[in-house]
């Protein structure tokens, strides 16, 4: 394989391995941008995988196209997402609890639950069956495959229909939260919430829409797995891609763009991770530290980022009226 072609495959590759991890990063955002800490990605990224195989297994079933019964599912997840994070929202604005907690109780709970739904949907499979999902797209113009192109094709044609769609959300989100009013008040919500609230915004309205819009893009992000590369959905689909994704919208300074970059960077390692092994030199590293690389660079870029990054002022701080 020559070095263009290699290089080429390698970016398009990256890309695959960073759409889910966009999604989640930007659900993040719009959460801890309104002042609500959520460690709970991870846990709406194996929901959002859950709903999505479950729904596209059925519209299947009903003798839907591949591609139909994906798009059902990538909606289904998205307002699965919506769903379960009002459990989040409930806890974390209206009772104060303690959101760290919080989320860490969502990850296990959709550990736990969607297992044991899957189990019971398919007579005790741990998987659903195999789901056709997403396509790359391969256009044809004047008679010439543009995803065959070398370099050209692998790198901006030959993709899943979700990787555009996230680079889509990451400009939706760039503008909502930096060029709009609304985008302005929801983060003003995270820096000064007693501000906001004399300005007369509604902050535990704000956080509450913010919480939701977390738990339906960090959904699309599971369900983007299950109807590309994976196939299925099982209880190692999502396997720490949420807190990765967390580590992303960190390192990326909880900016979209930044987000989209740190993105980058971790499909890239885990791209890498999985053509390292074409090399005969590779043979001689054991495979576990070759496949562990994506999560000690997660946790090589938190060290990095710690003190570096500026969060949100009152990120992670319940809003008392009555305090102001």
């Amino acid at each position: 394989m020559d070095f263009i072609t290699l290089s080429g495959q390698l970016i398009n590759t990256t890309l695959v391995f960073a759409t889910a991890l966009v999604f989640a990063a930007l659900g993040g955002i719009f959460s801890e941008r309104s002042g609500v800490t959520n460690l709970g990605i991870e846990g709406f990224m194996i929901f959002g995988a859950f709903a999505a195989g479950v729904t596209a297994h059925y519209a299947q079933d009903a003798g839907m196209s591949g591609e139909s019964a994906a798009v059902i599912g990538l909606i289904a997840a998205a307002v699965f997402g919506l769903i379960v994070s009002l459990i989040h929202a409930v806890a974390s604005i209206t009772f104060k609890a303690d959101q760290i907690i919080s989320g860490i109780v969502i990850n296990f709970l959709a550990a736990g639950s969607t297992l044991y739904m899957v189990k019971l949907l398919f007579d005790g499979s741990g998987e659903t069956p195999l789901i056709l999902g997403f396509e790359k797209w391969d256009p044809t113009l004047f008679g010439i495959k543009l995803a065959e192109i070398p370099f050209f094709g692998s790198v901006f044609i030959n993709h899943y229909p979700t990787t555009f769609l996230a680079i889509l959300f990451v400009i939706i989100a760039y503008y909502f939260l930096y060029k709009t009013p609304y985008g302005l008040r929801l983060r003003s919500v995270g820096e000064h919430p007693s501000a906001a609230d004399t300005m007369g915004i509604n902050v535990t309205k704000y956080r509450y829409v913010a919480v939701m819009i977390s738990g339906a893009l960090a959904a699309i992000g599971g369900a983007t797995l299950t109807l590309t590369t994976t196939g299925v959905f099982s209880h190692n689909t999502i396997s720490g891609q949420g807190y990765i994704a967390i580590a992303a919208m960190i390192f990326g300074k909880w900016n979209p763009i930044g987000a989209f970059g740190a993105a980058l960077f971790f499909g890239l390692s885990q791209a890498v991770r999985n053509y390292i092994q074409i090399f005969e030199w590779s043979q001689a590293i054991p495979q576990e530290i070759i496949f562990m690389l994506p999560y000690v660079l997660t946790i090589v870029v938190l060290v990095a980022a710690v003190g570096r990054s500026s969060a949100p002022a009152a990120l992670g701080q319940p809003y008392d009226p009555g305090k102001r």
